[in-house]
């Protein structure tokens, strides 16, 4: 898999997924003259926070940048995140290591996963200051992933997202059911 990666290449104006800035737009490439060595780099503009990102064009699978879902996919993207009761360590720290590795693999699905289990807790139990923070940023990420698969808004990708987690882990509780005496 890894060969046919390093094998995508990316224009101009295409939007790519860098596994820690989430949605980037391809600006450009441009040769950069770094101790000594001249490299081609792509020049990525993240759709977020506007960051300007220089990636050595030889290293782009290395780091994990790639195309993002399609439509056809968001339908294993949805049974992800809409999975009902999925099994987390409840060890604070092995957790959070989990998830950090989750989120660096650039996968979408294990994104969602993260997503999906920190949604999760967080209906359980207030997340802590650090998991709050990933869990935003994963949802930012995987909406930014979601809005040009569909190609809607950024607020309507937030719904989609939504939606797919009521499916499972956000589903309100069943009404308990009165016994007949």
């Amino acid at each position: 898999m890894a060969a046919t990666r390093s094998c995508v290449k990316f224009k101009k104006g295409d939007t790519v997924i860098y596994p820690q800035h989430g949605a980037c737009i391809v600006v450009g490439n441009k040769k950069i003259t770094v101790f000594g060595e001249t490299q081609d780099y792509l020049i990525l503009k993240t759709v977020i926070n506007e960051m300007t990102l220089n990636v050595p064009v030889n290293k782009t699978a290395e780091v994990g940048v790639r195309p993002p879902v399609n439509a056809d996919e968001l339908e294993d993207l949805v049974s992800v995140l809409s999975k009902a009761d999925p099994r987390v360590p409840s060890n604070w720290s092995r957790r959070f290591k989990n998830h950090q590795e989750k989120l660096k693999s650039g996968d979408v699905y294990q994104v969602a996963e993260v997503v999906r289990n920190l949604a999760a807790r967080n209906r359980d139990a207030a997340l802590s200051a650090a998991e709050r923070t990933m869990y935003e940023r994963a949802r930012i990420n995987l909406i930014s992933e979601i809005a040009p698969a569909l190609k809607v808004s950024a607020e309507d990708a937030e719904q989609y997202l939504d939606d797919a987690l009521a499916k499972g882990v956000l589903k309100p509780p069943k009404e308990p059911v009165a016994r007949k005496r």
